[in-house]
């Protein structure tokens, strides 16, 4: 695989960094990144994501936008009201970097297609508002051996961890019983534009094999005081999920 001389000067800035280089870039190039969910965090995340030249895209999301989504799902406009938010995701990623492959995926995660849908993906993007379809995710995930980088908002809130099978917690080991759910969330937009700016570098770090993850670890933001903490989260043994899951050390 090669870098033709547009994505050169495209992702010159990047290819800078040390341990990055013309490598890394061919490595993100080479890769396929689902993001599920391409709202408050998906539409932030697939976005930078196509910036920084992920070869393949694939976005899953059942909704169309509404007026109600603009305070933060900023990938969209007034004049997409009403139309599928995959059909108008694919269409403006597309338009900012011709270079990426972006499939649009009409639907919503389910116990009977996410084996199908994940089979061949590197790693999975949370862009999820609800529980159950994460628990969906993560089993599956860990059952693929498949990176899953969650993350969660809420008002001035969020939280990021990154699932690595075997080599950390699951998402069942951090939260055995799955935590309330909302009808609507309360949220102030510029939250899942941080937090899924923060899926990105981790994805980005996994691809390229520069610097840590927050594998082990949860990054929680408190925007209204404006701290940031991290905690340190183990592997449950017991977890039915990954307790009896080996330690694989996956690479791109």
């Amino acid at each position: 695989m090669r870098l033709s001389e547009s994505e050169l000067e495209r992702y010159n800035r990047q290819i800078l960094i040390k341990g990055w280089g013309v490598k890394g870039q061919k490595k993100l190039k080479r890769s396929k990144v689902m993001v599920v969910g391409v709202g408050g965090l998906g539409s932030v995340s697939s976005l930078y994501l196509a910036a920084a030249g992920i070869g393949k895209l694939v976005l899953i999301d059942k909704d169309k936008v509404s007026l109600s989504d603009l305070n933060r799902q900023i990938l969209y406009s007034e004049e997409d009201l009403g139309l599928l938010k995959v059909d108008v995701a694919k269409r403006k990623i597309e338009s900012l970097n011709s270079e990426v492959n972006v499939e649009a995926v009409i639907g919503e995660i389910t116990k009977g297609n996410v084996r199908d849908l994940i089979e061949d993906v590197d790693v999975v993007v949370d862009g999820l508002d609800n529980w159950s379809t994460r628990f969906i995710l993560n089993e599956c995930c860990v059952e693929k051996s498949i990176p899953f980088v969650h993350a969660g908002v809420s008002e001035f809130y969020g939280q990021i961890t990154t699932v690595m099978p075997g080599r950390g917690p699951c998402l069942r080991c951090i939260f055995p019983e799955k935590p309330r759910e909302l009808k609507v969330i309360p949220i102030f937009g510029a939250i899942p534009g941080v937090l899924a700016s923060l899926q990105v570098v981790e994805v980005i770090k996994m691809i390229t094999g520069i610097g840590r993850l927050l594998v082990g670890r949860m990054l929680l933001l408190d925007g209204e005081g404006m701290t940031c903490e991290e905690t340190e989260i183990k592997r449950n043994p017991n977890c039915p999920i990954c307790g009896s899951l080996n330690r694989s050390d996956r690479t791109f």
